[in-house]
């Protein structure tokens, strides 16, 4: 009697053989880039699919938006209205302290800080490897974006310009463990270097020698030696200090000032020296040139 199903092959050569196409179809994939503009037409399809997914929690936000309480806007109003009454005092006393700053270098003969052009950006995504901390803006080079430009939140400096298309920007994080930036003690204006560690927490200053007069909870502020970054904002809080002699230098760790971890919005600076055609200069670089200063 013939059986009415014809036996197939057995579990385990299916298992070998599904192994063997699921290795070559890497290998494809990752050496050859077979599958690139298949992965295109795949987003592609997958994009409405995304959006619909997205929906409900949308409209739930705007209905929640929607149905707020009039109470909860006048409160918030009068919120506000009460933090913008303080900044424009904020504004009116640094008037006068630019006014008094203006006047005092005049009469000492030194040359009038002129104030700088400026851009928010929003970020629109975080690069997902672990070992490279870089954000993407939606300023490019259409907006006068450069390489090598500082970007700050508002707390202090964020990173710089590494990377302009048209449109966007990459910027690296001063946590990168390529990334390094010439500081000074707000305090005694010792200069060091801040180098990134691959931690969102944590910085590291180099070529720091045991005598050197740094204490835990000092201020790091941008030195401006380099021209990457301007001369004052915050970079920094000095958080331990291990001076062991058998080393050459201090290990010194600090605790970036900028809230890297949930930046949203970004202001990007363009100094009066802002080069036209910037040159990106390598890390070893900026470490040599900063070092040389430092000594």
């Amino acid at each position: 009697m013939t059986p009415l199903f014809a036996n197939g092959p057995a579990l385990q050569l299916r298992i070998i053989i599904a192994v063997v196409l699921s290795l070559v179809l890497m290998f494809v994939d990752h050496r050859l880039k077979g599958f690139d503009s298949i992965r295109v037409y795949l987003n592609s399809l997958v994009s409405p699919i995304l959006y619909a997914a997205n929906l409900p929690q949308s409209m739930l936000d705007w209905s929640a938006e929607s149905l707020s309480s009039r109470h909860s806007l006048l409160e918030e109003n009068a919120r506000l209205r009460e933090t913008n009454l303080l900044l424009q005092e904020s504004v009116l006393r640094m008037q006068f302290l630019q006014r008094e700053n203006t006047r005092l270098r005049a009469l000492l003969e030194s040359p009038v800080r002129q104030d700088i052009r400026k851009m928010v950006a929003e970020v629109m995504s975080v690069t997902s490897n672990p070992n490279s901390h870089q954000v993407l803006l939606n300023r490019g080079s259409l907006n006068g974006v450069y390489e090598g430009q500082a970007v700050l939140d508002e707390n202090g400096i964020v990173g710089q310009v590494v990377d302009v298309a048209p449109t966007t920007s990459r910027v690296l994080l001063i946590t990168d463990i390529t990334h390094a930036i010439p500081v000074r003690v707000a305090r005694n204006s010792v200069r060091s270097i801040a180098a990134g560690t691959g931690s969102m927490a944590r910085l590291e200053l180099n070529y720091v020698p045991h005598s050197a007069d740094i204490r835990e909870g000092d201020l790091l502020v941008s030195s401006g030696l380099g021209q990457k970054y301007p001369e004052g904002y915050p970079v920094a809080e000095v958080s331990r200090v291990i001076s062991n002699e058998s080393l050459p230098f201090a290990q010194i760790q600090t605790q970036p000032i900028a809230q890297l971890d949930r930046i949203r919005y970004l202001l990007l600076l363009w100094p009066p020296n802002a080069p036209t055609k910037p040159t990106k200069a390598t890390l070893k670089e900026i470490k040599r040139d900063a070092k040389e200063l430092i000594q």
